[in-house]
């Protein structure tokens, strides 16, 4: 129901991740026969969680472990990986410098060229070592490096954007990326994002995604909503994509997995997205967090470097423990930062769900108490930003 905010202007009401809760049903299930197995076109992954295509939290080495573990890590073929032969020195010096100095070093740090040479060799580097080679880029990335990533025998292609459409006007200078083109030429599946809405949703599927990533500036490096002021809360814009997800398959048989992206900091936050409708979660400062991340304890986004508009920040997350403390455990800490699939499996197995499919139809109540100040500044000490 639309609310009247003035004479002139209506809203939806929409909902955050903080704002639902999951109800248990009639049967609970022992959290080992939870099976969290999803699918991205051929590729098969025991864990339904992503991490990031930020420079901060994934490089090869991370990959390659997440590959091996049953995760999935995404490479920014558009960040320091691929602009320097050697990245070590370049993450020292963005883990270095003061808060005031951050957005200047970044620009200048990012205006290096994207060498294709060094695309070729990371996504080489990923697979010689058995790990899945996912890669990232925007839209004008994906023109310029697409050959490239097919040529180097890349699995995955993701093209993000803070928001990606089918229907984008250019000026008569610009050739605009042709999304199903791009999706119908490359030998691998294509994710394409982000949106948060039903019609954009069907429209990228219709496209030949195979996947679509729902979120539009909710991450905690991100601050697209500050600069934009553009965005759904979560856990509405899961909820009408997958919607679009079903009917979809529907219409044509074709199941489009919908990953919920950005904001994720909690097993709890993972447990309520799949919960609203989610195949699987893109998470990034949970992972910046582990000692295995090129980000040295701190965590940036990927829009900070634009030499016109920055959006993005960098916060410091600390180092709390490896990777497979945080994915898989045990845990070393009891805010749900630990044991993601542990925090998965076990909700799944007190709300009675052996599959993604069946976590996806768990009952859903509103439960705006939870969003209190002090839910508000845990989240917060989670990010590093509160004292």
């Amino acid at each position: 129901m639309d609310i009247q905010i003035g004479r002139g202007k209506t809203a939806r009401r929409a909902y955050g991740i903080d704002e639902i809760a999951l109800v248990p049903g009639t049967r609970t299930l022992d959290p080992t026969l939870a099976d969290t197995t999803w699918r991205i076109g051929n590729i098969e992954r025991k864990i339904p969680i992503i991490a990031s295509a930020m420079d901060g939290v994934v490089d090869v080495r991370m990959a390659v472990r997440l590959s091996e573990i049953g995760a999935l890590g995404v490479l920014n073929l558009e960040g320091i990986q691929t602009r320097y032969e050697n990245p070590e020195p370049i993450l020292d010096r963005i883990a270095g410098v003061n808060k005031d100095e951050f957005v200047p070093l970044m620009q200048e740090l990012y205006a290096a060229p994207v060498k294709l040479d060094l695309v070729k060799q990371r996504i080489k580097e990923i697979k010689s070592s058995g790990g899945i080679a996912a890669v990232s880029a925007t839209p004008a990335g994906a023109v310029k490096y697409g050959s490239v990533v097919a040529e180097a025998g890349a699995d995955l292609f993701f093209v993000q954007a803070t928001v990606v459409s089918t229907a984008h006007l250019s000026p008569e200078s610009i050739t605009p990326l042709d999304l199903a083109e791009f999706c119908r030429e490359m030998p691998m599946p294509v994710a394409l994002g982000n949106c948060v809405s039903y019609e954009v949703t069907l429209n990228l599927m219709k496209a030949g995604a195979a996947a679509v990533l729902v979120g539009i500036g909710p991450g905690a490096a991100c601050t697209s909503r500050g600069v934009l002021g553009v965005g759904i809360p979560q856990a509405s814009a899961i909820a009408d994509c997958a919607a679009a997800r079903d009917e979809y398959y529907k219409e044509t048989g074709n199941y489009i997995p919908v990953i919920a992206d950005g904001g994720l900091i909690t097993g709890g936050d993972i447990c309520k997205c799949i919960a609203c409708g989610a195949d699987g979660v893109m998470i990034g400062s949970p992972f910046a967090r582990c000692a295995e991340a090129p980000g040295r304890g701190f965590h940036w986004g990927m829009a900070t470097p634009s030499p016109v508009l920055p959006r993005g920040t960098r916060i410091s997350v600390g180092t709390t423990g490896t990777l497979e403390q945080i994915l898989t455990g045990p845990a070393q800490l009891d805010d749900g930062t630990h044991n993601l699939v542990g925090a998965l499996k076990t909700s799944m197995g007190t709300l009675g769900a052996k599959n993604i499919k069946e976590m996806q139809q768990v009952e859903v109540v509103i439960a705006p108490s939870l969003l209190t100040e002090g839910k508000v500044y845990q989240k917060a000490q989670h990010l590093g930003m509160g004292k």
